[in-house]
């Protein structure tokens, strides 16, 4: 068995690996047109902000490594140019010497990743403008940054490696400005999440200019001068573009092969392309999602990585199907903050026409009298059934931990029901007696039977006060410091007294600080005859959607009820 694989880093050189293991006989051969293999491309923005000092520690496994330990043939500077699948081989250049060959195969694997996106605008090639993808770009940036001493950077594209980018440069001392032509960052959160990510970066010294694109790109004397999409300009050292990226399919297309969502490489649940000797993983190939159901890319090291393991069980005459779908469980660091998400979001769910509830809450990452508890805001989406359909977290400590558990219920069809069940570990240091995940099943198994009818914030502006009753029932030293428009107080600890001041005929709307005292409302006035809902994350919730421009910011005007 001869197989030949394109593209050496997370699915390439998985699969050759496992492939070795299963088979000592076989003849394997890795192309890699750059100059390294198997090496750490989440880890390369850390290098540029000094976290990661060494360079050899971005180098996951050397081609040394592959070749001594599982005599593979790591051929690096070795770009695969065509393919001929009548013949089974592919066309090889050997950058180091311009060589031209062919080679054969008995199964091909295409690992070729995907490529920082490029929009058509001038100045992409002016010096000082670069993208991150490679450790060769890596070390190429961190060059030209001691070089020319720079000391402002214009990042365009506010997603996992903008953000970071954006992080370790201003770890690195350099004023810094992204530039998103969306209206948020982190496009896997919905944007009132987001929104927390966004002052956090403002607090930290990086500039955000949202619903704003690089329009172009040219040098002025010693500095870069970028045009923006709105008319304005920024001067800057150095402009990293992080836009996005977009499957390396055309060695595929070119070969006749099908292709997928976004122009990708097309597999089925093998990882088996429309040629039946050929195989496809990583970034290069559209994923079939386990929630939505539909046919996406998500570009991320750890499906990869597991893609590639699975193909070469396939290739070698096994049915490994980790092709059941893919999530898109993804963590990043925002200075001191952390925010994952796994799952469809609200803008999934919507484009998707997937119906769904939804509910926040804000636990304390380990037991609130334990020294050291941080805050973390918490976001999950579930059906009329239960299942849960995507889960957002943002805090200081303990967040990626909890979407873990919640990925993993995900994948083994856990309910919302299932979630008030799970013993997860407890001790004070470490979580609370009712771990933030079992709360989220407590609050959306109300919802769901009918303990605790809610409504959203994005409802707020159809909600009529001459119609409907508006409630806050938050002490009158919270409401004095921010209320939402229209709601009269009566606190919750006073609220059996003032019933008589509550007309039935009428809905009650209630909010408190956080969706708790809310909860104890609606439950109180449901026993009374009322028709009552809470407000879901309560006032922080408001708080999160001002933030994030998703609701008009109103003079204060709360009520008193005596």
């Amino acid at each position: 068995m001869k197989i030949c694989i394109v593209g050496g880093v997370a699915g390439g050189a998985s699969a050759a690996t496992r492939a070795r293991r299963l088979l000592e006989d076989a003849e394997i051969i890795i192309f890699e047109k750059g100059e390294y293999v198997s090496y750490a491309n989440c880890g390369l923005p850390y290098y540029i902000g000094g976290i990661i000092q060494e360079k050899a520690d971005l180098l996951v496994a050397k081609p040394e490594l592959l070749i001594n330990r599982f005599r593979i043939d790591v051929r690096t500077k070795s770009e695969v140019t065509a393919i001929d699948r009548e013949n089974k081989t592919v066309t090889v250049k050997n950058w180091n010497t311009g060589e031209v060959y062919t080679e054969s195969y008995d199964k091909l694997l295409l690992s070729p990743g995907a490529e920082p996106k490029k929009p058509p605008i001038p100045g992409l090639d002016t010096e000082g403008v670069f993208t991150l993808r490679t450790v060769t770009d890596t070390f190429q940036i961190d060059e030209y940054l001691k070089e020319h001493q720079v000391k402002s950077a214009v990042v365009a594209g506010g997603g996992f490696i903008g953000i970071e980018m954006a992080e370790n440069l201003r770890e690195r001392g350099l004023e810094v400005v992204i530039v998103e032509f969306a209206d948020q960052v982190m496009t896997p959160l919905d944007k009132e999440m987001a929104g927390i990510l966004q002052n956090h970066l403002q607090q930290n010294g990086v500039q955000l200019k949202l619903n704003t694109g690089v329009a172009g790109i040219e040098r002025q004397g010693g500095e870069l001068s970028v045009n923006l999409s709105d008319g304005g300009k920024l001067s800057a050292g150095i402009v990293l573009m992080s836009i996005g990226v977009a499957p390396e399919s055309k060695l595929a297309a070119d070969a006749g092969l099908k292709l997928g969502a976004g122009k990708s490489i097309a597999v089925n649940e093998y990882y088996q392309t429309s040629d039946p000797d050929i195989y496809a993983v990583g970034d290069a190939v559209s994923v079939h999602h386990l929630v939505g159901g539909f046919e996406t890319l998500i570009p991320l090291a750890g499906p990869a990585n597991k893609q590639g393991r699975a193909a070469a069980e396939n290739m070698l005459g096994g049915t490994c199907t980790i092709g059941k779908g893919i999530q898109g469980s993804s963590v990043v660091k925002v200075f001191s903050l952390t925010a994952a998400s796994t799952g469809i979001n609200e803008k999934q769910a919507n484009a998707n026409g997937i119906s769904y509830y939804k509910t926040y809450i804000y636990p304390q990452s380990h037991a609130s009298y334990y020294p050291g508890a941080t805050p973390i805001t918490m976001k999950m989406l579930f059906n009329c059934e239960g299942k849960i359909l995507g889960a957002q977290a943002i805090g200081f400590e303990g967040v990626e931990k909890r979407i873990d558990v919640l990925a993993t219920a995900m994948r083994l069809g856990a309910t919302v029901y299932d979630l008030e069940e799970l013993e997860l570990c407890y001790a004070p240091p470490y979580s609370s007696a009712k771990d933030p995940v079992n709360m989220l099943g407590f609050t959306a198994s109300n919802i769901l039977k009918g303990d605790m009818p809610v409504f959203y914030v994005e409802q707020l502006r159809d909600l009529d006060p001459t119609q409907v009753t508006l409630l806050d029932v938050r002490t009158p030293m919270e409401v004095s410091k921010g209320a939402i428009p229209g709601f009269i107080n009566i606190p919750l600890d006073t609220l059996r007294d003032h019933l008589d001041q509550l007309d039935r005929e009428k809905p009650v709307y209630v909010t408190c600080q956080v969706g708790l005292r809310g909860y104890l409302a609606t439950r109180i006035l449901q026993q009374k005859g009322y028709t009552v809902y809470n407000l879901s994350g309560g006032y922080k919730a408001y708080q999160m959607y001002q933030g994030a421009g998703e609701i008009k910011a109103e003079p204060y005007l709360c009520y008193q009820v005596e």
